[in-house]
C-alpha cells in the first residue's frame, strides 16, 4: 500500500463519504412511498437473508440495544411486517418472522433501489460494471477481515 499516497486516500474517503451519503437519501427517498422507516428496513433486510432471528441476535446485527430493537418489533408487529414465534426446540426462545407483507414491502424497495442504481449505471461499460464490482467485492471482503479481528 506504500505506492497509494494520503491524497489519494484522502479523496477515497471522500467520495465513499459522498456516495453513502446519496444511497442513503435516495433510500429513504424510496422508503416515503411504503409504511416503514428506515430502521424497519434494516430489520426486515435482516430477517429476510438469514431467516428468522432472536431479538438479541437482531440486535446485534443492527448495533442496536435490546430494548430498542424491542419497540422496532413492536411497531412492526402492529403493521403485520413481522410475528414472534417461539422457537420449537426450546419454547423459551421467541424468534421473530417475517410475514408475507413484510416480504413483499422488501422486495418492492430493493427493486426500486436496484432501478435506481441501473439508471446511474446505463451509461458505464460492461466492462467498467464488472470493474466496479470486483473492486466493491474487494472493498467489503478487506473491510469485514478487518471488522471481524482477522487482519490489521
Amino acid at each position: 500500500m506504500e505506492h497509494v499516497d494520503v491524497a489519494t486516500i484522502g479523496e477515497i474517503e471522500k467520495k465513499l463519504r459522498y456516495i453513502s451519503h446519496i444511497v442513503k437519501q435516495k433510500g429513504r427517498e424510496i422508503l416515503n412511498h411504503y409504511p416503514i422507516t428506515p430502521p424497519q428496513f434494516v430489520a426486515l433486510q435482516w430477517l429476510m437473508e438469514e431467516g428468522d432471528l432472536t431479538i438479541g441476535d437482531l440486535s446485534k446485527k443492527m448495533h442496536l440495544a435490546f430494548s430498542t430493537t424491542t419497540d422496532l418489533i413492536d411497531r412492526m408487529e402492529k403493521t403485520e411486517l413481522v410475528e414472534r414465534v417461539r422457537d420449537e426446540k426450546d419454547r423459551r426462545v421467541v424468534r421473530i418472522h417475517l410475514l408475507e407483507k413484510g416480504k413483499n414491502i422488501i422486495h418492492e424497495v430493493i427493486e426500486k433501489r436496484q432501478e435506481y442504481l441501473y439508471d446511474v449505471l446505463k451509461n458505464f461499460s460492461e466492462e467498467e460494471v464488472l470493474t466496479l464490482k470486483g473492486s466493491l467485492d474487494h472493498l467489503y471482503s478487506e473491510m469485514e477481515m478487518i471488522r471481524n479481528g482477522e487482519k490489521k
